[in-house]
């Protein structure tokens, strides 16, 4: 299989250097424990690991459209003034107006809907657990759409650490406080929101998408995202609905700016530098976090069962990746 030509992107002297990759091979890729991959890969974990608390307090009085709409909006403004700041360039092409119209669709708009509204039926910490399972499309799709192998390591690490998640998914499900009904179309909202997020995961690295700056891309991703999640929520909602709480604003905040505006420019690049298989492990390491937070703030006690998942989860990622022997 040739070998990927690796190029800087075309969208102008602005760009901060961001490498993509066009071609019919595998690049040779860095690995995980150098700076550039474990730093963002770390940061993203441990924030969003952090958000499934915030979200459980914005499904209160508020719809969850709603809450959605109001991440989005304030998201989208932080990321144009994130661009602003770094003097990226904010000028797309006309066909890359439809295609962050779609991003913004599949990540910002029904992924995101999808696991808010999931979280009024099951656990959040069963939601954190099963998305998870986003390394699994994830992995196929950049094979079958990118043309990146999957290295043996990975497979390895990825039988491991889904037998992890599969423990935790059983223990979330056991604590899980309703019916059978409930569980059922909560875990179905998920896995639609692992789907269009892992389908969003892909393109943006196809180099259509990939020779724009990832915060140019987030930012007009974001701002259409929010548009039609705005409309969504008048349809299904009605009017706007505030809850003027400092919890829930300060929660609105928190995951606007922290859980969107600085770590998803980081997740974006990691999709970019170690394919989007690998950087979906991110959503191994969130539910251990978020259930180490949980011990915390919550009071929550980890089982056996529990414990076991969380070590077999984080021994696949260390074997997971370990990076490929460069082509020659």
């Amino acid at each position: 299989m040739a070998a990927y030509r690796i190029r800087r992107s075309a969208a102008g002297p602005r760009d901060t250097g961001l490498m993509s990759v066009v071609g019919e091979g595998h690049a040779e890729e860095p690995g995980f424990l150098t700076p550039r991959v474990w730093i963002p890969f770390m940061v993203t974990s441990l924030i969003w690991g952090s958000t499934w608390l915030v979200i459980r307090d914005q499904l209160g009085s508020v719809p969850a459209t709603w809450s959605v709409t109001y991440r989005f909006i304030v998201a989208a403004i932080g990321m144009f003034i994130l661009a602003l700041v770094m003097r990226q360039s904010l000028k797309i092409d006309r066909p890359m107006v439809g295609w962050t119209m779609l991003l913004g669709l599949l990540q910002f708009g029904m992924n995101f809907n999808f696991v808010y509204t999931a979280e009024h039926y099951v656990t959040s910490g069963l939601v954190a657990v099963v998305f998870a399972l986003l390394i699994v499309p994830n992995a196929l799709l950049a094979k079958y759409w990118l043309g990146r192998p999957i290295s043996g390591a990975f497979k390895l690490g990825s039988v491991i650490a889904s037998v992890g998640v599969g423990l935790l998914m059983l223990q979330e499900y056991r604590a899980a406080p309703v019916g059978g009904a409930d569980v059922l179309l909560g875990l179905s909202l998920v896995l639609c929101a692992v789907a269009t997020a892992s389908v969003s995961n892909v393109l943006q690295v196809t180099p259509k998408i990939a020779r724009f700056p990832t915060i140019t891309i987030l930012a007009w991703s974001m701002l259409w995202g929010s548009i039609g999640n705005s409309i969504y929520a008048f349809i299904t909602a009605g009017p706007p609905v505030i809850d003027m709480r400092p919890g829930y604003i300060g929660g609105v905040l928190y995951l606007s700016i922290i859980g969107t505006v600085v770590t998803f420019p980081l997740y974006f690049r990691l999709i970019r530098d170690i394919g989007p298989g690998k950087a979906a492990y991110t959503g191994i390491v969130i539910p251990v976090v978020a259930m180490i937070l949980s011990t915390i703030f919550e009071g929550y006690v980890w089982s056996m069962l529990a414990l076991a998942g969380g070590g077999l989860a984080m021994l696949g990622l260390v074997v997971a990746m370990q990076a490929p022997k460069p082509n020659r």
